[in-house]
């Protein structure tokens, strides 16, 4: 049975969670990427090293990149493309985790089978937000099959998040 969970400890548990929920989400991006025929290996693949200037750079590079470049007033040079698309890809998972540690330490001890709608949640923030900067085209725009590729990756984010946390919670 969970035990009771400081407001600390439910945050700490959610980042780990949302570690182990990005880590999942990228192994099924990972297994797609080789089935559609990429060479690479896991880890070059995951730290993102073909990623070599801004036009490379995936919409969560472009956010950080916007981030740096709003808060210290100067251009952030290409050779931080890489280390800016892994800082924000993990970054954002590990942070809604944490948000997922807060509702759980708000409401009690969320339920696993919240995961999936959880994930649902974080995939469709991509799509608000990313659109409003311009880095994503509006959600209506894309076919089905993105979609649903891009969400199906979301819901294991989710449930690995929520199982994770849940059994964190045990410990």
């Amino acid at each position: 049975m969970p035990r009771a969970l400081s407001p600390l400890g439910a945050v700490v548990r959610g980042l780990a969670a949302g570690a182990a929920g990005t880590l999942a989400m990228d192994l099924l991006w990972y297994r797609r990427a080789r089935r559609d025929g990429t060479a690479s290996s896991f880890l070059p693949w995951e730290l993102a090293t073909g990623v070599d200037s801004w036009d490379r750079a995936p919409a969560p590079a472009h956010v950080g990149r916007r981030a740096f470049e709003g808060l210290f007033q100067r251009k952030l040079s290409e050779r931080w493309a890489m280390p800016m698309t892994n800082v924000m890809h993990w970054g954002y998972g590990i942070a809604w985790g944490g948000a997922y540690g807060v509702g759980a330490g708000t409401y009690g001890p969320l339920r696993a089978y919240l995961g999936p709608p959880f994930g649902t949640a974080v995939w469709l923030s991509s799509y608000v937000s990313l659109p409003l900067m311009g880095l994503y085209k509006p959600i209506w725009q894309y076919d089905l099959p993105t979609l649903g590729r891009d969400w199906s990756a979301h819901l294991v984010y989710g449930a690995t998040t929520a199982a994770t946390f849940a059994a964190l919670s045990l410990v």
